[in-house]
């Protein structure tokens, strides 16, 4: 199972929770899409990027697979900058569930 390399116990309260529920999506793709992302760029998120992020970590797997993966466009509010860096993190050549 995929884990953190970014040590939490440098993180205010609440960017660990963040780190936390990156890691622990359920689906094993969102852990390391959304998991990899927050130990990159976590600790440097804005206050707002991190309402965001956290506003992300509500969306049901499936769905937010499915907009990173590019099969769904997301709704309005979650087409902020920070989606779009969440996005541009992860590159592929082809989709990543064939």
């Amino acid at each position: 199972m995929p884990e953190s390399s970014l040590s939490s116990s440098e993180l205010d309260p609440r960017r660990r929770r963040a780190l936390t529920r990156a890691w622990r999506r359920g689906l094993r793709e969102m852990d390391v899409l959304m998991g990899g992302f927050a130990d990159a760029h976590l600790p440097a998120l804005s206050d707002a990027d991190l309402a965001d992020f956290e506003e992300l970590l509500e969306v049901q797997d499936r769905v937010a697979l499915s907009w990173l993966t590019g099969e769904a466009t997301p709704p309005p509010q979650y087409q902020t900058p920070l989606f779009a860096r969440l996005k541009a993190f992860h590159t592929h050549a082809r989709p990543i569930h064939s």
